[in-house]
């Protein structure tokens, strides 16, 4: 069997001269995987007894093929130096005991020139090739580097498949992601099984390789209750306390806060998802709370919350009942809540990093969007840099695709001068700038199509504004650049 493509993840953010690996998985038709598994098969594997969700109708699949053995071809601009060779020979790949699939890293590459550079893979026996994904190239090492994470899975403890270290795997080995968090809804999840996530996630977590974050989900949009939406809630240390929505002590947004306010020596963080949409949206008339809601997701597997169709959002919300004008993102920023954006999967086909929804949930008659990433700038990889990126809105959001992107913002007589460079292998259609909710500019790459270099404008925003970018690539995916206040 031929390959149909490749996923191929270079680090964003590398210095010249500076060694890095890259990090690719051959991809072959998509095949669901049936839900089998003897009673002594250690997890992770690929077949398991958690593939198959019977009332959600939630089937595994995979797009990798199942094996392949030959040599990929490595191209790359600015001198790029290392291997020409990527050798997959049946035997050193995959990545787990007994996994044959075509999946590996390969070490010792660099490039010898500063820009945004690409690497090219290529089968030649079939002319199949793939690119990686952009990489910042900087005289020296760069003190600040980009990674990528989805902090929204489910499992099949709650309303996905798949177990807490099948999705921890998945998204370090296959999804090629630098850092993840499992947000069950909590409301069925026991104390003793709360223990259990909390170790799970804690074994997971290895600073400078993939890390991990505590995290749940808060689930109310009871009409009862005032139907305040979901939050994800995040601690930045290695446990916190379980929160369920259908608690006594913790079924209102002010006594979710009142706990919250309770913990000593505890840091948090409380994250609104799909806010536009008409039954688990966000209520914003509900209030805003600066101490713990640090930033909205802005984009998920559900769609982005960002603005409405009517007002050009290509993936507005379709599911239960689509979307609900007052709720969208701009609505909170209008009415002053200073909210960072991240992206997340909020996904339940197993596959934190390359989600497969559509072809997972094959009884919706309406489709899901692509999984959202979220892109942290930080001078290092670890929990507590991660969290504290999240907090003080050093983050982008985009849908699935690590698009480089590097804002900056500074006073000018009539509002702010906003500088662009961003890239992707898609090619960048184009850069909007959004001030007070508004598209006032729009700004387009110059000689590579890929590459958006240092664009600049300057847009009217007046005290107590703010801006933020918005980038469509040529193949329709988007990335949004937190918001910066005047």
């Amino acid at each position: 069997m031929d390959p149909t493509g490749f996923l191929c993840v270079a680090p964003s953010c590398v210095g010249v001269g500076e060694s890095f690996p890259l990090k690719v998985k051959v991809l072959g038709p998509v095949r669901p995987i049936p839900c089998s598994g003897n009673w002594n098969d250690p997890k992770p594997a690929l077949r398991g007894p958690f593939n198959l969700n019977v009332d959600r109708k939630i089937q595994y699949h995979d797009n990798c093929l199942p094996e392949w053995r030959g040599v990929l071809k490595v191209d790359g601009d600015g001198r790029l130096a290392g291997t020409r060779d990527l050798v997959f020979d049946g035997t050193h790949q995959g990545i787990f005991s007994g996994d044959s699939r075509p999946i590996g890293v390969f070490d010792g590459f660099s490039f010898g020139e500063p820009g945004i550079h690409f690497v090219r893979i290529v089968d030649e026996n079939t002319g199949v090739e793939g690119w990686s994904n952009p990489v910042s190239v900087t005289p020296e090492p760069p003190r600040s580097r980009i990674y990528w994470g989805d902090p929204h899975w489910q499992t099949f403890f709650s309303d996905g498949i798949r177990c807490p270290e099948e999705l921890y795997a998945f998204a370090r080995d296959e999804g090629f992601l630098d850092f993840g968090a499992i947000t069950d809804h909590m409301e069925g999840v026991t104390d003793r099984q709360w223990d259990y996530f909390q170790a799970v996630t804690n074994d997971y977590n290895e600073p400078e390789r993939f890390v991990t974050l505590i995290g749940q989900e808060w689930t109310n949009h009871n009409p009862a209750a005032g139907a305040p939406g979901h939050r994800n809630i995040y601690y930045r240390q290695s446990a916190g306390p379980v929160l369920r929505s259908n608690a006594s002590d913790c079924d209102t947004l002010v006594k979710l806060w009142e706990k919250l306010d309770s913990l000593s020596n505890v840091d948090s963080i409380a994250i609104p998802h799909h806010s536009a949409n008409v039954i688990m949206g966000v209520d914003w008339e509900q209030g805003w709370n600066p101490k713990y809601e640090k930033a909205v997701e802005i984009h998920s597997v559900w769609g982005s919350s960002e603005r409405s169709r009517e007002d050009g959002n290509p993936m507005a919300i379709q599911h239960l009942n689509g979307e609900m004008k007052g709720r969208h993102v701009v609505d909170a920023l209008r009415k002053g809540y200073r909210l960072g954006f991240v992206g997340g999967g909020d996904i339940h086909d197993g596959r934190p990093g390359d989600a497969l929804h559509t072809e997972s949930y094959p009884p919706l008659s309406t489709r899901f969007w692509p999984q959202g990433f979220t892109a942290v700038t930080v001078p290092y990889l670890t929990r507590e840099a991660v969290f504290d990126a999240i907090r003080d809105h050093a983050t982008y959001a985009t849908t699935q695709s690590r698009i480089y992107l590097d804002v900056k913002a500074e006073p000018a007589k009539n509002g702010l001068t906003v500088a662009v460079t961003a890239a992707s292998e898609e090619g960048i259609a184009g850069a909007s700038v959004v001030a007070n909710g508004n598209d006032v500019a729009s700004l387009l790459p110059d000689d590579d199509p890929r590459v958006l270099r240092d664009g600049k404008t300057t847009v009217p925003v007046d005290h107590g504004g703010f801006c933020y970018v918005r980038i469509i690539t040529r193949r329709g995916n988007m990335a949004w650049s937190s918001p910066v206040w005047v």
